[in-house]
């Protein structure tokens, strides 16, 4: 049984793809909404923070959905909203459960060890040696996955995917998300954790700019006002992060802001170019993965082996065996997480799953300070307020611009 998939040709139109990134996965792709989905749907575009490292792999899920949903009659779009008429409501709410609980799990676990592991010494005294390490884990997890997730349909039936996309096309993309990821752990050693993922709500302004300069995109003005609020409140948080009597010197926060901020910029050119590579080639989300990944494992397996992280860190794990568990278990988290997203969005929109990975947010800043003691003043307080409350106003705008009929195109 062949399986043929219709080359798309870019164009003008397609190419906007690339303007509505919005989020990047730990496993290597990136979480954004296309042009024909926001044309379709009344839809502003949409922020996902995830776990930072496991923020890539649902663009081309997105990216396939939205262009099925464009091609589909309007009653076939809202019988699929609807689930299938044999799904019972009690069916589909403990899917729904099911899915919350796996995406709070997994990425909470995730976030919680993440920090743990790069800022936490362990039995020996010695920190964890290497956050380059912690991405290649992850990655060489995450690729047996994703080869078993693109493979397996052939094992069974006999299907063939025709369109594949050359690996040197995933390279780029692949780098920068090794960079963000790597930039990611990094960052950990100056700001606390909290501050990363309340910073993390600014990737909205590298993607305006990108589209407005590069691609030269217009915003309505709630864009821009949604934006310089987010700016403010995490400046606010910021601010209050600097006042914090345990960092040391500012120069340590100021390291740690810069970290950020190469994460954002490697985070953001990852998914403009993933889109151009689902353009060009067609290929499916989990193709996407299994690409990455590959290119991932060679980027960061070369970079250990030059340093001499590698064996440095093996040498660490002998000496401290619980390294062991926090680095597998990082990694499982990591592509549970991503599964689940993929499910989620499939079955329940990508408006239900921007609410899960808010609340995620909130919850893993919460847990945080309770774990690892860190102090919120007001200021800090305030800040993390303004940035959610923020967030809840777009995704309450997004959902009520999908439900207008006469909603415009932006």
């Amino acid at each position: 049984m062949s399986v043929n998939r219709k080359h798309r040709t870019p164009s003008n139109s397609s190419m906007k793809v690339e303007d509505e990134l919005k989020a990047t996965d730990s496993t290597g792709v990136s979480i954004y909404r296309s042009s024909d989905e926001a044309k379709d749907s009344k839809m502003q575009p949409f922020d996902i923070e995830q776990n930072g490292e496991d923020e890539g792999e649902t663009s081309a899920f997105l990216n396939e959905t939205s262009d099925k949903r464009a091609a589909a009659p309007p009653a076939a779009i809202a019988a699929a909203a609807a689930g299938s008429p044999e799904e019972s409501f009690q069916a589909r709410s403990i899917k729904l459960a099911l899915c919350f609980v796996g995406l709070q799990v997994s990425y909470i676990t995730w976030g919680v060890l993440q920090e743990k592991v790069m800022t936490r010494a362990y039995s020996s005294g010695d920190m964890f040696p290497s956050a380059t390490f912690l991405v290649f884990g992850n990655r060489a997890i995450a690729i047996w996955v994703a080869l078993a997730l693109v493979y397996y349909p052939q094992l069974r039936h006999g299907a063939r995917l025709e369109k594949k996309a050359p690996l040197v096309w995933y390279a780029p993309c692949s780098l920068s998300n090794v960079l963000s990821s790597w930039a990611q752990y990094q960052c950990l050693k100056y700001v606390t954790f909290p501050v990363q993922v309340v910073s993390k709500s600014c990737k909205i302004i590298p993607v305006m700019l990108v589209g407005k300069f590069v691609h030269g995109k217009s915003y309505p003005i709630a864009e821009y006002l949604e934006a310089l609020v987010i700016t403010i409140g995490v400046s606010l948080f910021t601010l209050s992060e600097k006042q914090d009597p345990g960092k040391g010197a500012a120069e340590s926060t100021t390291l740690g802001i810069m970290l950020l901020a190469f994460y954002l910029c490697c985070d953001s050119f990852t998914s403009q170019w993933q889109s151009k590579v689902y353009e060009k080639y067609s290929v499916n989300q989990f193709q996407m993965m299994a690409g990455v990944n590959t290119c991932s494992v060679f980027f960061t397996l070369a970079t250990l082996l030059k340093t001499g992280e590698f064996f440095q860190t093996l040498t660490f794990m002998a000496d401290n065996p619980e390294a062991v568990s926090h680095v597998l278990v990082l990694s499982i988290t990591s592509c549970t997480g991503q599964l689940f997203i993929f499910y989620t969005i499939k079955k329940f929109g990508p408006v239900i799953f921007t609410i899960i990975m808010t609340t995620r947010q909130m919850l893993s800043m919460v847990l945080s300070c309770f774990l690892f003691g860190h102090a919120l003043g007001l200021l800090a307080v305030a800040g993390a307020i303004v940035v959610f409350a923020t967030l809840g106003y777009r995704i309450r705008r997004q959902y009520l611009a999908k439900q207008s009929k006469g909603g415009g195109r932006r």
